[in-house]
């Protein structure tokens, strides 16, 4: 339990908190709207910046003075940097806001309204809608008791989303524009009132990220005050930019939430928290299978193509499919499809990349290579190379077939290569944002035309960017122009006239953007991405499943020959050396590894392991700052390749500083 927070008695009505991480383009647009509201209350704001690396403190400060920012020197995380936020508030009521959320002009009059009417409510949350119109589910959910876990993990919720019985997490047999009191809100809108929140001492810092949320609801029930959820406003919630902007993986901390309030407040059941393990663990599954699906499935119709294909090869070279020695059966059947697509990944296919033919073909030579030189060394098995080279050439043809059929597909069935943009705003806006969409190449996208915000005056739009109609008409223009994206450029409509244009679209699943001129559109659409560009740049390099895989067996190779050769010879000549062993051990055990990041003290940031060596251990890690070994360990994940590792690993042996680690 957190211990209570030291307070004074509260001088404003309402403090906004909000904690942002390199989502400068979004918090200035969060601040905007919040600018935007209209009541006569006393309010302040608060950003607590994690370390962000886009220059969201410096460039918007200026721009909003009455704003409080505190810069952080490392990421710690959502409930870390919230607490911060939360020691500081002057408010009698504390609002917990998302840097990537816009609020209506009513929203903090009507919620402050709603608590003081409601002195029994401690939490309380509002309607969160989608980008694209539709209702954030996640913004009113019951506690993961061990039944609610059991529906979640193992799709019952989804199976029947009207069942009260199956359907408790995510509340779906609820209505939305009902007012009730409700287990929990979603983090990114939680309208608190302060002196509870104080009094249970804030988020539990013990989640980084996700969780969290549900947590503080609990504990607030059980410090006597229920949480309620009011959809008299509404905002909209762009999800998960921050995570997109980071290393951080998700999906592990997700359940890796789950399973730590799990354990916190039903712990006292181990059959219960094994079980929530072993679904956690099957839904992380199905969670990878379906961010890597297409990967995953390319690589499984390789897998059958290589086996038909080395039967068919035998068959033509042997008169028999399964006329090979009795002995290499099923070897032959394991190692050459095994060798083929290690061969695959080691070249960046189905996993990193889109898979390409041009990939395949390098992967299916490389493989080739390899299996050619494996029966020089195991001559029992070189009983016919030319069936090992009809195999490898029909997979030439097999591969690119697989991969022709996916790309088939995706025109036919998939969406867009691409996308048709619509925007909304006047003509002077759309030609500028237009112009400088062209310009910067940003966007995979073609601007079908603009849509009108204001008077129209006879003109058929004569402009490079053709006019389309007035956004009256907004909802059937979407779908007779077949649009994809909906960019609103401008400041002349309202956040409650955009949200009421964006739920008017609903039924047709289209994305809206708001931005405040051309500029912003850019660095949103890249953000949110629309271009490809900007996916390619969110794959970070040490976590792709080449690189961990090659960098793992490294360290298990090289801690191997460390523990049985080099070390027992070192520490009979040095015997002070044997605290050495347990560092080793430890990179054989996979909780360290032999280059990484340094360690810090918020070390669940971290997405790669501890090191023996790494950047900062050979720059004097002790005489540098938290932020500047955060910069260093940022700058490893991003940039990794195993060459640096080897210069690292060279610099550290020729560095009297190694001692220091």
């Amino acid at each position: 339990m957190n211990s209570p927070i030291d307070h004074a008695p509260a001088t404003l009505d309402v403090s906004i908190v909000i904690v942002n991480y390199n989502v400068r383009e979004f918090l200035q647009q969060c601040l905007e709207s919040i600018d935007r509201s209209r009541h006569t209350l006393r309010y302040e704001v608060i950003v607590v910046d994690n370390d962000s690396h886009d220059q969201s403190v410096p460039i918007l400060q200026p721009k909003f003075p009455h704003v409080r920012f505190i810069a952080l020197e490392e990421n710690l995380g959502f409930g870390r940097a919230n607490n911060i936020g939360i020691r500081q508030a002057q408010g009698r009521y504390i609002l917990l806001l998302n840097p990537d959320t816009l609020i209506q002009e009513d929203t903090i009059e009507t919620m402050v309204r709603y608590m003081d009417e409601h002195p029994e409510v401690g939490i309380s949350g509002c309607k969160v809608l989608n980008a694209n119109g539709t209702f954030q589910v996640q913004c009113r959910r019951g506690f993961p008791s061990p039944w609610v876990s059991f529906c979640k993990l193992f799709g019952l919720q989804s199976l029947f989303p009207r069942s009260p019985l199956f359907a408790r997490y995510n509340q779906t047999f609820r209505s939305e524009d009902e007012t009730y009191l409700i287990d929990a809100v979603i983090g990114a809108f939680m309208f608190c009132r302060r002196e509870p929140l104080l009094d249970i001492g804030g988020f539990d810092e013990e989640f980084f990220m996700y969780g969290e949320d549900l947590d503080l609801c609990y504990r607030m029930k059980q410090a006597g005050f229920a949480t309620a959820y009011a959809p008299l406003t509404t905002i909209v919630h762009f999800k998960g930019e921050s995570t997109r902007r980071s290393s951080i993986n998700e999906v592990k901390w997700f359940y890796d939430a789950m399973e730590i309030f799990a354990r916190k407040h039903y712990g006292a059941s181990y059959l219960f928290l094994l079980f929530l393990r072993s679904g956690i663990y099957l839904r992380s599954l199905v969670a990878y299978g379906v961010r890597y699906g297409r990967g995953s499935i390319i690589l499984m119709l390789d897998l059958a193509a290589v086996i038909m294909n080395l039967l068919v090869a035998v068959k033509l070279r042997r008169g028999d499919y399964f006329a090979l020695p009795a002995y290499a059966f099923p070897t032959v059947f394991i190692v050459v499809p095994l060798v083929v697509v290690c061969s695959m990944m080691a070249v960046g296919e189905y996993f990193e990349n889109k898979p390409t033919v041009r990939r395949s073909v390098s992967g299916l030579l490389v493989s080739f290579f390899v299996l050619s030189s494996l029966t020089y060394y195991w001559n029992e098995y070189a009983f016919s190379r030319g069936v090992l080279l009809m195999t490898i050439g029909f997979s030439l043809a097999t591969s690119a077939l697989i991969r022709g059929s996916s790309a088939l597909f995706d025109t036919l069935f998939g969406t867009h290569s691409d996308r048709r943009l619509l925007l909304v705003g006047t003509a002077a806006a759309a030609e500028r944002t237009a112009e400088q969409l062209q310009r910067t190449n940003a966007l995979s996208a073609r601007v079908v035309g603009y849509v009108e915000t204001g008077e129209l005056h006879g003109t058929d739009g004569h402009g490079t960017v053709p006019l389309l109609g007035h956004r009256d008409y907004l909802v059937k223009l979407i779908g007779q122009y077949d649009i994809d994206e909906v960019v609103v450029v401008g400041e002349e409509l309202s956040t409650s006239e955009n949200i009421r244009m964006m739920q008017s679209a609903v039924h047709l699943d289209v994305r809206f953007h708001f931005a405040r001129d051309a500029e912003s559109v850019v660095a949103l659409g890249i953000a949110e991405g629309i271009s490809s560009r900007s996916r390619a740049m969110q794959q970070v390099p040490l976590l792709s499943l080449r690189n961990r895989v090659v960098k793992r067996f490294l360290d298990v190779t090289v801690s191997l020959v460390a523990l049985l050769i080099v070390l027992p010879v070192v520490i009979l000549v040095r015997p002070r050396t044997r605290f050495l062993f347990p560092r080793w051990f430890a990179v054989l055990r996979g909780s360290q590894s032999i280059v990484g990041v340094y360690p810090v003290q918020n070390a669940q940031t971290q997405v790669a392991k501890t090191g023996l060596t790494g950047l900062a251990h050979i720059s004097s890690p002790h005489q540098l700052s938290h932020h500047t070994i955060n910069e260093l360990n940022e700058y490893y994940v991003r940039n990794y390749s195993p060459s640096l590792d080897l210069d690292i690993c060279i610099k550290s042996l020729f560095s009297t500083r190694y001692k220091e680690v």
